[in-house]
């Protein structure tokens, strides 16, 4: 491994940075950041598809393509064959565009065949659940910043960075960027950087836990009279069969014409009313279209979902840089303490309600990735456990997030942080 990463890796990053495939220059001509992206999303392919061979294939099947995908895209990007991240110093085009168009079609495809029915049992559960999450959050920033003793240890913008936490974990990186701005975060470089390093790293291990937690307890797990486990969470699969189709021609441009369409018109409906997310206008599209029939029937809508959700994960797996963290000394190692306090107190919060009151642990965790991971996240956590009931509800919950984030956040900052320091 030492004469892998020391001699033969830095020899294949030197090529590739040589012909621009890897890293553009710096002068960022437009013929590299191509040859850039061209390469990272061949690479990102090559990890989906490696990733499901070892699950058809080999034991590995119990881990599921969703924690492969993305624990192999950080081992990738942490040896420097991908980048770690995208930065505004440093962008990596592929990544925003994953981010800001694919990440919204994987959503708007995979709830096009969702039949409305088989959310009802778990609408109001999966709300209250992600609502007490939130709260959980608040407690767990609450705690962990005394614990690191923030005012000290970060400085005075503790109550801020952890009004930003509350604020990202209950609804996504709009709510945190929106509370930076508010109190100035981004202009401390180190600090607004190292707290997008910790938040990376900590929601990858927390999504690798949540799908990890119900399949381990699910045996032990209190049910209600009448309740089966295999109620609980669906079959382990590999998928194979559920996501392979005939396709046409006319299938897949059927398929992307609707996708990209209804991508574009929700953040055009975005734009003229800035209050109301543009997932929320794509999953009300989505929905709408799922009523006709010869729509939601669309071959070609399972796969291209599930390889759009796979390329999210990737980049999900990419962002965990373990390196940048080693760079920023203690301030990096407070950093991760302090969130790894606030995810480990919202999940033993979380699933200790579950517990008691008898709720599926699968439930538990998709409202815990909504929280931690986003809508997105969710989504993929739901369908990788079997339970493709969850998916819309996944996607609605992770909305209703970016509705209250921010208010809990600033709530967080100016009435609870104060009382530590």
């Amino acid at each position: 491994m030492r004469l892998v990463k020391g001699y033969v890796l830095p020899i294949i990053e030197r090529r590739l940075r040589q012909f621009s495939f890897y890293e553009p220059p710096p002068n960022w001509s437009p013929i590299a950041i191509r040859m850039n992206s061209i390469y990272i999303f061949g690479f990102l392919s090559a990890i989906v598809v490696v990733t499901e061979l070892l699950v058809r294939k080999t034991a590995l099947k119990h881990l599921g393509t969703a924690i492969l995908v993305i624990l192999i895209a950080a081992f990738f990007a942490n040896v420097g064959l991908i980048p770690t991240g995208s930065t505004e110093s440093n962008p990596v085009p592929a990544y925003d565009l994953i981010f800001s168009t694919i990440a919204p079609l994987a959503i708007f495809w995979l709830l096009l065949p969702v039949n409305l029915k088989d959310i009802l049992r778990a609408g109001k559960v999966m709300i209250f659940l992600f609502l007490f999450g939130s709260l959980a959050t608040a407690i767990g920033v609450f705690i962990a910043m005394w614990v690191v003793n923030g005012s000290e240890s970060i400085g005075p913008q503790f109550r801020a960075l952890g009004g930003m936490f509350v604020g990202t974990y209950t609804g996504g990186s709009v709510n945190f960027n929106a509370l930076g701005l508010h109190y100035g975060v981004m202009k401390d470089g180190v600090l607004y950087t190292g707290a997008i390093v910790v938040d990376n790293i900590v929601t990858t291990v927390w999504m690798i836990a949540t799908l990890a937690i119900p399949r381990a307890l699910a045996k032990y797990w209190p049910r209600k009279p009448g309740a089966e486990i295999s109620d609980y969470m669906g079959d382990v699969s590999t998928g194979e069969e559920e996501d392979t189709e005939t396709l046409h021609p006319i299938d897949v441009g059927l398929v992307l014409a609707l996708g990209f369409g209804s991508v574009w018109l929700s953040n055009r409906l975005a734009v003229v009313f800035p209050d109301v997310p543009a997932t929320i206008f794509l999953t009300g599209i989505a929905l709408l279209l799922a009523q006709v029939p010869t729509l939601s029937k669309l071959p070609g809508l399972r796969v291209l979902g599930m390889f759009a959700v796979y390329l999210f994960l990737c980049v999900i797996g990419a962002y965990c840089d373990i390196g940048a963290l080693g760079e920023m000394g203690s301030l990096g190692t407070t950093l991760l303490i302090f969130t790894s306090i606030t995810v480990a107190v919202h999940g033993l919060l979380l699933y200790s309600v579950a517990f008691v009151f008898k709720i599926n642990p699968v439930l538990a965790s998709v409202a815990s990735q909504a929280n931690i991971g986003g809508g997105t996240s969710a989504l993929a956590l739901a369908r990788s456990l079997g339970r493709e009931d969850l998916v819309l509800p996944a996607i609605l919950i992770g909305s209703l997030g970016y509705a209250v984030g921010t208010f809990l956040g600033f709530w967080v900052a100016e009435s609870w942080l104060p009382l530590i320091g």
